[in-house]
């Protein structure tokens, strides 16, 4: 009995060994298969790329709300801007109203209602457009006709539109004279005419420019008022499209700006009789607008018109005009495309895709011999008769 307990006894532990060892064998297996141990180097590389992935994204997320903040902050200051201009605008008409108001009311008899001077049946525009010219220049206005000034119904429809085009002059010294009837007979052909109350000359220029101003703000109520010479090419859609980009600017004189020098020779063609005026010799004028062509809104027109018995006239007429807005909030808007040379220079900018406004030689102050070369500057450097028409739509 004895010899058996011992064999049993030796035989439990044999097995309990053996379940041990499979036991643990089993362990080994069952965790390796479903809870496999990671990989130290992967597992790192895969958690810092989860990081750089969510920092990236937190930084993607906070540029696009800089920039939609950034935009909105953007346009919210266009937008108060270009309310401000308008009111500004506004403000400055009003102004400029209430003072041709009262100098009117001031200048009728007493037994002449005021609204006769300023009464609201001005007809509405955008542009007025004064072609300076003098009873000399007939062949000058026929070559304009055959280019870049519409004519008969399309002159009408232009007008329509918004855009007004007219020769303007004034009269001979002797009234009704054989000059008058020409230009009425003229008139009667074309319908293209401003006649001005204004005795014609070379140097009263100065004062014919203001009475242009001052007769075309009291026919219009238009945005802008234009000056043309009668020697120059000018591209109408180009014209419209540059100055309705101004439309909402309060006093603002638009043109080629210049500073010229003072010229005291009595015996040089634009002598400037009050030079001294000007400080030292060898000075140049303040800035101003070249002569051949520039704009003035309708504020600054209706300035001129209240006080041009006291707007004093220089020899120029372009230094005048800077004259009378030197003192004044007037914004100067130096517009390069409105002096562009004559071909090449207009044609290559024409083909860059940058059309002039304006075209002239400055050698001759406006076109050198304009009536025979308008035309092959018009075909040349022309932006087409379909380019107003579209700058109007």
């Amino acid at each position: 009995m004895k010899g058996k307990s011992s064999v049993e006894r030796k035989v439990a532990i044999k097995w309990i060994v053996f379940m041990c060892l499979c036991s643990f064998c089993l362990g080994l297996l069952f965790t390796q298969r479903f809870w496999p141990l990671p990989d130290s180097d992967t597992e790192l590389i895969s958690e810092q790329k989860n990081d750089q992935e969510v920092e990236i994204a937190r930084q993607d997320c906070s540029t696009k709300l800089k920039h939609e903040v950034g935009r909105d902050i953007m346009g919210e200051v266009s937008r108060t801007h270009d309310a401000i201009q308008s009111l500004d605008k506004s403000i400055s008409t009003l102004q400029m109203e209430l003072a041709a108001k009262r100098s009117a009311e001031e200048l009728l008899p007493s037994n002449v209602p005021a609204k006769t001077l300023t009464g609201n049946n001005k007809a509405k525009a955008f542009i007025v457009i004064g072609i300076n010219t003098a009873f000399s220049s007939r062949k000058r206005r026929d070559s304009i006709r055959e280019t870049w000034m519409p004519q008969g119904e399309k002159l009408k429809r232009l007008e329509e539109e918004g855009i007004v085009v007219r020769f303007m002059i004034g009269h001979s010294a002797t009234s009704n004279s054989i000059l008058d009837k020409a230009i009425d007979s003229e008139d009667a052909q074309h319908h293209d005419f401003l006649r001005l109350d204004h005795v014609e000359g070379y140097h009263e220029l100065s004062a014919k420019t203001k009475t242009f101003f001052a007769t075309a703000v009291e026919m219009w109520d238009a945005d802008f008022f234009v000056k043309v010479d009668d020697d120059i090419h000018v591209n109408l859609g180009m014209l419209a499209t540059t100055l309705s980009r101004h439309k909402k600017k309060p006093r603002t004189y638009i043109g080629c700006m210049k500073s010229g020098p003072v010229l005291s020779n009595k015996n040089v063609k634009y002598h400037e009789p009050e030079y001294w005026k000007f400080g030292e010799d060898g000075n140049k004028y303040f800035r101003h607008a070249s002569g051949q062509i520039y704009a003035i809104s309708r504020d600054l027109a209706t300035y001129i018109s209240i006080n041009q018995l006291i707007l004093h006239k220089y020899a120029n007429e372009d230094v005048s005009l800077g004259a009378w807005f030197i003192g004044l909030e007037v914004e100067h808007i130096d517009e390069r495309n409105m002096c562009c040379g004559t071909p090449p220079d207009c044609e290559w900018k024409a083909q860059a895709g940058s059309m002039c406004i304006a075209s002239f030689d400055w050698s001759c102050s406006g076109i050198c011999k304009s009536v025979e070369k308008l035309k092959d500057i018009h075909r040349r450097c022309g932006e087409g008769e379909s380019a107003v028409w579209s700058a109007l739509l």
